[in-house]
């Protein structure tokens, strides 16, 4: 774990071109509005937002002085206003860069710094492509420049809703080379959008709304994946909503993007954004009006870091985000907050004895961090603790973070419980005795252990086991790291199958669900394989698929959050990640998963339990829910529903699959599905048979399997009841009736004879019920003998 160390002056700007000028400017209290590093470190750009009399500039000045003019640039409103100063990289030769900056009206002055010469203009280009187009934010990614401008309407009575979709945002290739500097074509990704910032990471660009006057539209972030073309829609309050790949120019329509989400955005909380900036690890770093720092991940969701010190950031408090490895530097009102990102602990607080600080690039130094202030630049370096022969493990520090998690859930208290409380306190045991556990098995093999308390050395003995099993998962981890590639996929799929069984072995929570899905998300095929081993399937001597799994297993499978209860953030529960993998690796087994899982739930749980799965939504409809969401419909896909369908044995279910049938015109796969299924209760024979009667009253097309569909005759139907249903469904004829046709096809007396004859001949109910009086050999019976 890294520590903060003690800051060092580096420089007093006395080497800088124009250090007075800048000093005078930070004491004076005119706070420049942008402060940036040049990519070598060499150069400072400074933005000055002045206000009158004096002009609006920004100037580049040299931090060493190597000789050459400085570059500066001033404008008078109402002359177009500086957007962007961007830095691009050339591709040609290896550490050269140029300085873009992109004016209002489209305008890119792109400049380049030659040793003893000083600044030169390479070229100036024009990034829009209408007159009246005005650009309100850029950001580069690479050779290309993408920037939202406002496209003002032609009427200028245009109705206001409008008027609010009145934003483009584009991208354009932007590429140096030793001929000099050219643009390429205009692509649109987004249009009819309303005001967006754009925030570049290496692989991905963030669209973060520009005001909230809009409820709808300021709900939500866009993140747009240039790789694949592909659009996100995610909110911090939701998480991922939506994606959609853009493969025309109609696609890229903002409203028709939230055609299919609008219902959904409109339960959402509006955002709260004070601050954004985008990390180095490519994700978007957000502060909200509460002081709460969050990061959006590319794949639209969200996780907490941090929650500044002070309650409610005050109306124009400037927050400046900075990260530098795994570190993030938060400055607010003089206070320079050092955060890991990865666990959100707070390394550092400094406060600071000037208030008008910045922080700069470190030349992609990751163990110091530059602060710009009226004295000059300061290093703020990391060092390792002295005691570096006993680092805290991280694993213990997860301990209490997750015990954190954990009593708070189930504390009445709205006091927050942090680490240090839980450390300090002395009230919770259980993550006191685990960590010294832990500490005591890590360290182990490195030194002699240290002594145990009995209390803690029996929870060891019978933690033994489970502290093996992480032991061999953590080395399972290195092995997959350094193994070459052709030994990767093995060690992928036992690291898959270890963590599979890890999560199924424990509560089946939120988080852990999310985990999954991940996991099945990333190795479909090793998920897959993990999934028949902790379920144990496998085929017996008959064919038939068997499952050995422990009833905890059966539990997490079928018990564990369901998709109310997961939201709509892209997870979805245990038991459709299992049936979407057998519907891709082994499609047979499906029907007969489903099968045994209803043979589980109905040992388990009692009928129609609202506590068991099948109190909820039926299984089987469940894993027709999975087939019904594949991208691609198939003649194998019908046939998967119908097998869904009669597996479930539930009459509706068995009904369903026989219309289905029918609308297929499978006629012989109707008669065995009718022989076998109209075994199970009387009354779904009932319906079964009054069901084919009607079809057969219809058409010729069940003629040929009369002599199996009969047998199949109710006995509490009776011969008027059969003519009721036959002469309800006679199809009506636009002719005129006639006694003998020539088509063929109409139903005839002759047809129906031996079914009308089984029914008469058939004896009566009330017959069989007097059948054993009537057939005593005497009638009436003897009288009794006399008593004398």
């Amino acid at each position: 774990m890294k520590r903060a160390g003690m800051l060092r002056q580096v420089s007093d700007f006395s080497d800088f071109s124009r250090g007075h000028w800048l000093q005078e400017l930070l004491c004076q209290g005119e706070a420049p509005s942008h402060i940036q590093s040049s990519p070598d470190g060499q150069h400072l750009l400074v933005l000055q937002k002045s206000r009158p009399p004096a002009l609006p500039r920004v100037v580049a000045f040299q931090r060493h002085g190597i000789g050459g003019a400085d570059l500066e640039r001033n404008w008078q409103p109402p002359q177009p206003a500086l957007v962007g100063l961007l830095f691009l990289q050339s591709p040609v030769t290896l550490g050269s860069w140029a300085l873009a900056l992109v004016w209002e009206h489209g305008r890119t002055e792109v400049w380049h710094f030659v040793v003893a010469m000083g600044w030169q203009l390479l070229q100036t280009l024009e990034l829009c492509q209408g007159a009246r187009a005005r650009i309100v934010s850029v950001c580069s990614q690479g050779a290309n420049l993408v920037w939202c401008e406002e496209r003002p309407p032609l009427d200028a009575h245009s109705d206001t809703s409008k008027c609010a979709f009145r934003f483009c945002v584009c991208t354009r290739a932007l590429e140096m080379g030793d001929q000099g500097v050219w643009l390429g074509a205009v692509r649109i990704v987004l249009h009819n959008s309303p005001e967006y910032q754009v925030l570049a990471s290496p692989q991905h660009i963030f669209l973060v709304p520009a005001t909230a006057s809009f409820a709808t539209t300021s709900k939500f972030l866009l993140i747009w994946h240039p790789e694949k073309a592909k659009l996100t829609i995610t909110a911090p309050s939701a998480g991922f909503i939506h994606s959609k790949v853009l493969r025309s120019s109609n696609e890229s329509d903002f409203r028709k993007l939230l055609l299919g989400s609008v219902g959904l955005l409109s339960g959402l909380a509006p955002l709260d954004i004070h601050t954004s900036a985008v990390s180095n690890s490519g994700g978007l770093l957000l502060v909200s009006t509460k002081g709460a720092v969050n990061m959006v991940e590319p794949d639209g969701t969200q996780r907490h870091i941090f929650d500044l010190e002070g309650g409610p950031l005050a109306q124009g408090s400037h927050v400046q985000l900075k990260t530098f490895g795994s570190i993030l530097a938060c400055m607010l009102a003089g206070v320079l907050y050092l955060i890991d990102q990865s666990s959100g602990r707070l390394i550092e607080k400094k406060i600071l004895s000037v208030k008008e600080v910045h922080v700069l690039d470190s030349l992609g130094e990751e163990d110091s961090i530059q602060l710009l202030t009226q004295t000059g630049i300061y290093s703020f370096s990391f060092s390792k603790p002295e005691d570096s022969s006993r680092p805290e493990p991280c694993l213990v520090e997860m301990v209490f973070e997750e015990a954190c998690r954990y009593y708070q859930r189930r504390s009445l208290s709205s006091s927050k419980l942090t680490v240090e409380k839980l450390k300090k306190g002395g009230v919770f045991q259980a993550p006191v005795a685990l960590t010294a556990i832990l500490q005591h098995s890590l360290h182990q093999k490195q030194k002699p252990a240290r002594g145990l308390q009995d209390t803690y050395a029996k929870l060891l003995s019978t933690l033994s086991l489970e502290l093996q099993s992480y032991m061999s998962l953590e080395l399972l981890k290195t092995c997959v790291v350094c193994a070459p590639e052709s030994e990767v996929e093995s060690y992928c799929e036992e690291l898959v199958e270890q963590e599979v069984s890890r999560v199924l072995h424990s509560d089946m929570d939120k988080d852990n669900l999310a985990y999954l899905n991940s996991i099945f998300a990333s190795f479909p095929k090793a998920a897959w394989k993990a999934t028949r081993s902790c379920l144990q399937l496998q085929q017996n001597g008959d064919g038939l698929l068997v499952a050995r799994a422990t009833p905890e297993v059966w539990k997490k499978v079928l018990g564990g959050p369901q998709q109310e209860e997961v939201g709509q953030n892209g997870v979805v529960p245990l038991f459709e990640l299992i049936c979407a993998s057998f519907l891709r690796f082994k499609p047979k087994w499906l029907p007969s998963f489903v099968e045994l899982t209803q043979q589980y739930v109905s040992i388990s749980w009692a009928y129609s339990s609202k506590e068991g799965p099948e109190g909820r939504v039926p299984l089987y409809k469940r894993a027709l829910g999975v087939v019904a969401r594949k991208n691609k419909r198939s003649e194998a896909d019908d046939e998967m529903e119908l097998e869904l369908l009669l597996c479930s044995k539930r009459p509706k279910a068995v009904l369903q699959a026989l219309h289905l049938l029918i609308r297929l015109k499978r006629w012989q796969r109707v008669v065995e599905v009718a022989e076998k299924f109209s075994k199970l209760s009387p009354l779904l024979n009932k319906e079964i048979f009054t069901t084919l009667l009607a079809e057969f009253a219809q058409h010729r097309e069940l003629d040929p399997y009369l002599d199996m569909l009969w047998p199949l005759c109710p006995a509490d139907l009776t011969a008027s009841d059969i003519l009721a249903v036959v002469l309800q469904h006679l199809p009506h004829s636009q002719e005129d009736p006639v006694p003998f046709s020539s088509k063929g096809n109409q139903l005839t007396v002759g047809l129906l004879k031996p079914l009308l004859q089984r029914v008469v001949q058939r004896p009566c109910v009330q017959d069989e019920m007097y059948s054993d009086a009537l057939q005593s050999p005497t009638f009436p019976p003897p009288t009794p003998p006399r008593e004398h």
